[in-house]
C-alpha cells in the first residue's frame, strides 16, 4: 500500500476508510517517526530562576479550604505550566513544605508564588481592594458558563476554587464579583478542584494568547 506525504494524509482520508486503513496508517506515522515524543532536554523549560522572573499571566487562584494536599501540589503544578501570578492558600488549605504536596507539585511549589490567608472571605476583600475582579468558580444562580466568559485584556482577574465537599462558601460567593461555571453534561454535579484549576486557569492562559 502506497501512502500520501503525511502532511495530506488527514485531508486524504475517507470515512469509508477511516477504520479499515487505521492501523496501516498508524504504523505509517510510527515508522516516519512523526510523533516521535520530546526529550525533556529538548523541551526548553524555564529554570525555578527563570521562571521567578518572568511575566506572569494576571492571574490568582484562591483555594477555599482545600483539604487535600495532593489536589493542593496538583493545583500548584497547574499554576507553573501556565505561569498564574500567585496563589493565595486560605484556611485549612495546606501549604509548603509538606511531602504530600511536593508528590504531585514536582517542585512548582518552589517556582509558583504562593502564601496563606487565614480565611477565602479575607483574601478576596484583599484583591477586590487592590482592583482585582474576583471570579468564584462555583454552580451559582446566575452564573457564567465559562466557554462564553471572555476576560477583558489588561485587567487582572482572580478565580476562588472551594473545598472538595462543600465547594466555595456562601459568603465568599457573596463578596466576589461574579460567578464561573464549568460546563457539565454527566451524572455527577461537580469536577476534582484540581481538574477544575487546570481548566480554569488554561481558559485565561489561552484568552491571553489570543490577545498577544
Amino acid at each position: 500500500m502506497s501512502y500520501p506525504k503525511h502532511t495530506n494524509i488527514l485531508t486524504t482520508l475517507s470515512v469509508n476508510a477511516i477504520d479499515f486503513n487505521y492501523f496501516n496508517y498508524i504504523n505509517y506515522f510510527n515508522y516516519n517517526k512523526i510523533m516521535r515524543k520530546l526529550k525533556v532536554t529538548e523541551m526548553n523549560r524555564l529554570t525555578v530562576d527563570e521562571f521567578r522572573t518572568s511575566d506572569k499571566m494576571p492571574l490568582t487562584v484562591v483555594l477555599d479550604d482545600v483539604r487535600s494536599l495532593y489536589n493542593v501540589g496538583s493545583v500548584l503544578r497547574s499554576c507553573d505550566a501556565f505561569r498564574v501570578e500567585k496563589v493565595v492558600l486560605c484556611g485549612i488549605t495546606a501549604a509548603p513544605p509538606h511531602p504530600e504536596i511536593h508528590k504531585t507539585a514536582l517542585g512548582a511549589e518552589d517556582s509558583v508564588s504562593w502564601r496563606h490567608a487565614d480565611s477565602a472571605l479575607e483574601a478576596v476583600r484583599e484583591l477586590r481592594r487592590q482592583g482585582v475582579t474576583v471570579m468564584a468558580v462555583e454552580q451559582c444562580e446566575g452564573s457564567t458558563m465559562l466557554n462564553t466568559f471572555v476576560p477583558e485584556t489588561g485587567r487582572r482577574y482572580a478565580v476562588v476554587l472551594g473545598n472538595e465537599v462543600k465547594g466555595v462558601r456562601q459568603d465568599v460567593v457573596d463578596e466576589c464579583d461574579g460567578c464561573l461555571e464549568i460546563p457539565q453534561f454527566g451524572t455527577k454535579h461537580s469536577l476534582n478542584v484540581s481538574v477544575t484549576a487546570g481548566i480554569v486557569v488554561w481558559h485565561f492562559c489561552q484568552a491571553s494568547m489570543n490577545n498577544s
